[in-house]
């Protein structure tokens, strides 16, 4: 049997030298370079394959979302001022509706005070000017009074009939209070007393100064007697009334401050007389 021939392998003029061969590399070091190199291919691949996917993908949607997100937020805000701004618009309308209101409801009131003013202005000067007249119309009296005192002051009260009734019935209220609208038995105004004294004697006369004063048959105070009436102001508008009671004096519920008195002409002298009795 032959043997096996061995091929021969030229070898380098310089294999003998050590220094000169090179190093031959160990299996573990060839596996672990392989695996190095395997694992950074492969993560190449897989990068490559994620960039692929997330190319294919629809990248406009995830990059406009914060845009439109932004958009609506603006537009929100803005409906909400926009919103904002017309309710204040309508507080302030409403505030000026109430403003004017307010205005005219007191340019109203106003009017109405100077309308009364006015009136109460009116209203003084006409008192002003009938307390002028009335002035001048009791100094014509006391003229004419001191011209007829001596003719009246000496006639005496009858000692009976019904003018006596009359003056005894007014006597015995001397000392009576004096009430507006007063007619006895105890508070009397001025044409409710005499009333009552000739309610007395059965002459039923007026309650109303003006209508007594008109009462019976006109006289002149030059002429006047017991009994009669007397009356200051114009005749249908006489402002107060007494009876003559002789001797210059009357008697009259005069005002709230006397009451019932008795009294002297001369120191108010009246208008005119009328008589009853």
């Amino acid at each position: 049997m032959e043997e096996p021939l061995v091929p021969l392998v030229p070898m380098s003029h310089t294999a003998h030298i050590r220094s000169h061969r090179k190093p031959r590399r160990n299996a573990p070091s060839l596996a672990m370079r392989a695996g190095v190199a395997g694992g950074v291919l492969s993560t190449l691949a897989v990068a490559g394959a994620a960039g692929s996917a997330s190319a294919a993908e629809p990248v406009t949607q995830t990059m406009e979302l914060p845009t439109l997100t932004a958009d609506l937020a603006t537009q929100v805000a803005e409906s909400a001022d926009a919103t904002q701004q017309t309710a204040a618009n309508y507080q302030l309308q409403a505030e000026r509706d109430a403003a004017a209101a307010k205005a005219a409801k007191q340019a109203k009131a106003d009017l109405a005070d100077a309308k009364t003013k006015a009136e109460a202005k009116k209203k003084a000067e006409a008192a002003r000017k009938a307390a002028a007249a009335d002035a001048v119309s009791r100094s014509s009296a006391r003229t004419v009074l001191s011209a007829s005192a001596s003719t009246s002051t000496n006639v005496a009260a009858p000692a009976s009939g019904s003018v006596a009734t009359v003056v005894a019935f007014l006597k015995a209220q001397v000392g009576d209070a004096y009430v507006m609208g007063g007619t006895g038995p105890n508070a009397w105004d001025c044409s409710g007393l005499v009333q009552a004294a000739f309610k007395q004697v059965g002459v039923d006369l007026p309650r109303v100064s003006q209508d007594q004063s008109v009462s019976g048959t006109p006289v002149s105070l030059s002429n006047v007697q017991v009994g009669d009436i007397l009356y200051w102001g114009a005749a249908g508008s006489a402002y107060h009334v007494g009876v003559y009671i002789g001797n210059g004096q009357y008697l009259d519920a005069a005002n709230p401050s006397k009451g019932v008195v008795i009294q002297d002409l001369s120191g108010y002298p009246a208008t005119g007389a009328v008589r009853v009795l």
